[in-house]
């Protein structure tokens, strides 16, 4: 390149090449590559006087620069039929525009697909919420007889699948104690009996102290009539399908007093979760018979100092029943 055009360059005079066929403002460059090498070539050969008109001789004619302020946008120029449509080269001010991606559209609030379940008609009552009513009512219809059958053969819940006997109850069925544990262990389930045992001869001796004995004046039941495996504690559902048969048992019974041994029992009879310390030294209520809270015996066995305090728990037992009596005498 001639000085005289490296100064006009370098002042962005230089000269512009037009490709034919381009869209006018479009498609302008400058020192195509494709005529630099021929006006090198003859730019070397040539004399050091005749360089000027050896380089004039290969150059094409030059194209005035289209106005900037021309639209880049116009209609292009229909092109030769023999030519090679050329895509036009951009300008070197231009500048890359990113178009942000349009915004997901909202969700549609639409109607779950259980939605267009038809309704039940009012006054419809599907057959496995209306089942346990039904039999919990057909229980409170039963004599002793009917119900200790009702109770051997009982499938209600699983601990039916590993029990070797039900433990229905034992003792004077129209006593006015009665005494309700959690559920039958292993002894228990042999035998068939609640509280045998060492377990069952302190409750004996408790019984005792009271004045009583088994079989006399005292009615012995469980919250649940089967063992539960490895005598874990009963799950709420198991007691839920056992809790009918205690119901009939203590309006068949009508005891005065009803003693809860433990805090399964306490628990479950009252319906709370509270800690048995906190039961105790309090007259409660079920199926509007007094309950007093103690310690079960089996835990007693295990923490002798605590004997004391049972015996605190039947000396308000004994001291409620007192009351009971006069009352239950007023009402007939």
């Amino acid at each position: 390149m001639a000085l005289d055009e490296a100064a006009l360059e370098t002042l962005g005079l230089g000269t512009m090449w037009v490709r034919r066929g381009a869209p006018s403002g479009q498609g302008v460059v400058e020192d195509e590559p494709a005529l630099e090498e021929p006006r090198a070539a003859a730019y070397e050969t040539a004399s050091p006087a005749a360089r000027p008109a050896a380089v004039q001789s290969v150059e094409a004619k030059p194209v005035a620069r289209e106005p900037e302020s021309q639209s880049v946008s116009a209609a292009p120029t229909e092109s030769a039929p023999g030519d090679t449509p050329v895509r036009p080269v951009p300008p070197e001010t231009a500048k890359t525009i990113r178009i942000a991606p349009a915004p997901e559209p909202e969700p549609l609030d639409e109607p779950a697909w259980d939605d267009f379940e038809p309704v039940p008609p009012v006054g419809f009552d599907p057959a496995p919420a209306s089942a346990p009513a039904a039999r919990s009512a057909d229980i409170a219809a039963l004599d002793w007889e009917a119900l200790e059958a009702r109770v051997s053969n009982c499938e209600r819940c699983r601990l039916c699948e590993k029990r070797t006997n039900t433990v229905f109850g034992v003792g004077d069925r129209a006593g006015d104690w009665m005494l309700i544990g959690e559920g039958p262990g292993e002894n228990e389930d042999k035998q068939g009996e609640p509280f045998v045992g060492q377990a069952g001869k302190l409750l004996d001796s408790m019984l005792r102290a009271l004045s009583l004995a088994r079989g006399e004046n005292v009615y012995i039941a469980n919250v649940v009539k089967c063992r539960p495996p490895g005598n874990r504690n009963p799950e709420p559902d198991e007691v839920a399908q056992c809790e009918p048969y205690l119901q009939r048992q203590v309006a068949l019974v009508k005891p005065k007093l009803i003693i809860a041994l433990g805090r399964v029992a306490a628990q479950n009879l009252l319906k709370t979760d509270a800690s048995i310390s906190s039961l105790r030294g309090r007259v409660h209520r079920y199926e509007d018979v007094p309950v007093i809270v103690t310690y079960h015996p089996a835990y007693l066995l295990r923490s002798l100092p605590d004997k004391a305090k049972a015996w605190v728990d039947l000396c308000l037992a004994y001291d409620t029943y007192r009351q009971a009596i006069p009352n239950d005498k007023a009402r007939s």
